[in-house]
């Protein structure tokens, strides 16, 4: 096999001709730094290593941009990256962005869970599974959300506080209830929170 053409393409791709036929779009530092000119004669096992190399690098360069924006657990990073590339080039991804420090589960698990505690108003039941989603193993989720200074009581009523003005309203009162359960809140603890703002109402 020869390559006949190799053409430019957009984003730092190029578009690989091989016997006068448009084979794939390879990136073009991966082309260069492996000398494959026009010309050139490549056999299977070439072409398969140059694909190879090229989504490799492509997946790592992906996965910068990810976390460029914001903190990805492993999991999160690697299911991303599959929709564009094979799982051996997604896995080395984030591998490699492990190995230099740059994804952290643990620290992930530290950050997601105060978001969902104290920003989200969610239960630490709730929490906990949000980041079993992201991947995060059991024991790592468990002593993070267990590590939290975490009152559900006091959770409740500050998210009925903020968002529920008129509580002693009945409809008002099943909408919080409705989104507390959302949250993941027993009814037994929202109960037991309801009752103490109601206690606290100048007409009660």
């Amino acid at each position: 096999m020869v390559i006949t053409a190799v053409e430019p393409r957009r984003k730092q791709m190029c578009a690989l001709f091989i016997d006068g036929e448009y084979v794939m779009n390879l990136d073009a530092q991966t082309l260069i730094e492996n000398r494959f000119d026009v010309g050139r004669e490549i056999d299977d096992d070439e072409l398969k290593e140059i694909i190879e190399k090229s989504g490799e690098r492509r997946a790592k360069e992906k996965a910068l941009w990810l976390i460029s924006y914001r903190n990805h657990s492993e999991k999160e990073l690697f299911d991303k990256l599959r929709r564009d590339f094979d799982e051996a080039s997604a896995q080395k991804a984030v591998s490699r962005m492990a190995e230099l420090g740059l994804i952290n589960d643990e620290e992930f698990a530290k950050a997601y869970a105060r978001r969902l505690v104290y920003g989200k108003k969610l239960s630490a039941k709730a929490a906990e599974y949000e980041l079993l989603r992201k991947g995060i193993d059991k024991p790592t989720a468990e002593q993070v959300i267990g590590e939290l200074d975490y009152d559900a009581q006091a959770q409740i009523i500050d998210f009925i506080n903020r968002k529920y003005k008129n509580i002693s309203d009945e409809k008002i009162k099943r909408r919080a209830v409705a989104a507390l359960q959302r949250k993941g809140y027993g009814w037994d603890e929202i109960k037991s929170a309801l009752e103490t703002i109601e206690s606290e109402l100048p007409d009660a």
